[in-house]
């Protein structure tokens, strides 16, 4: 007999995977499209990441999409796993002391499923940018999680509004309530306390979607996914012919060490695949390929 939730695991699954492959399709569509045809264009290297549980045997994986040194990317990770097992002790306390799940260490059993998306560009007037939706089930409770936040290192007001306002035009479909909720949520994760700011422009967060309407809640989901490329793309379209020199260079990997700071100390998704033993390169792939400390 079925699991309760295996359809809809299923469901889940094959969607973070489809959503994979339409950005990594956009993405190197836009390699090949840059004008500067003096360098090579960008592909993705994709390899298969496992998760391995405690007792050695196979517990999921999926697939690291990685693009180095492009002419507009100068790295990308596109990264989809589904993931599952039993939860160790300090994650059954971090899961029960953030979500109140009675239960954990009577039946620690979960399953993960999700994408994970960070690209650093070329050009430093051209945003970085994070992406991720996810879904997390345990035998007590479920709940999807994620969003979309935009990180220039030289902010342009125009970039900004145009993304937050694509991210709303996907989302008041669902309630008009959800913009300013998830908008406000992205303030107050995306923020780093030692540094006293944030580290971008914020977007759109959330961490424990659970109305008990599995279909609305997996809806709500999809259009966070489907809202990344046009609230995205067109702003590396408009950027990255812009000329940059070496100060704009240094501006960027300034800002860029504020992102692995935040990602280190605060990441909640970095903490806990590391905490549950996923691939460590695949968690990890978040981080800039260069940056600095002033």
């Amino acid at each position: 007999m079925d699991e309760p939730f295996d359809t809809e695991k299923a469901k889940a699954s094959a969607w973070f995977r489809e959503l994979r492959d339409q950005i990594v399709a956009s993405f190197e569509a836009l390699e090949a499209s840059d004008a500067d045809v003096s360098k090579d264009a960008g592909t993705f290297d994709v390899s298969e990441t496992k998760r391995k549980s405690d007792d050695g045997t196979d517990a999921g994986g999926g697939l690291m999409s990685v693009m180095r040194g492009g002419r507009v990317f100068e790295k990308v990770g596109v990264n989809v796993s589904t993931v599952y097992g039993t939860l160790g002790e300090r994650a059954q306390m971090a899961m029960a002391a953030r979500k109140g799940i009675p239960g954990m260490k009577e039946d620690p059993r979960f399953w993960a499923s999700g994408i994970s998306l960070v690209a650093h560009m070329q050009n430093p007037h051209v945003p970085a940018v994070h992406m991720n939706t996810r879904m997390f089930w345990t035998p007590h409770a479920w709940w999807f999680g994620g969003g979309s936040d935009l990180n220039p290192c030289i902010e342009y007001d125009d970039d900004t509004a145009h993304f937050h306002a694509t991210q709303q035009t996907f989302l008041d479909p669902h309630g008009e309530a959800h913009y300013p909720k998830l908008k406000a949520w992205a303030d107050e994760y995306f923020y780093i306390p030692h540094r006293g700011r944030a580290r971008g422009v914020g977007g759109i967060f959330m961490d424990d979607l659970c109305t008990d309407d599995w279909d609305a809640d997996f809806a709500l989901t999809q259009d966070i996914g489907r809202a990344f490329l046009p609230a995205y793309v067109p702003l590396v379209e408009k950027r990255r012919g812009i000329p940059w020199d070496a100060a704009d260079k240094d501006t960027q990997l300034v800002h860029r060490g504020l992102y692995a700071e935040y990602n280190l100390v605060y990441d909640r998704g970095t903490k806990f695949g590391l905490e549950t033993g996923h691939d460590a390169n695949a968690v990890l792939m978040s981080l800039p390929p260069l940056a600095k400390w002033v």
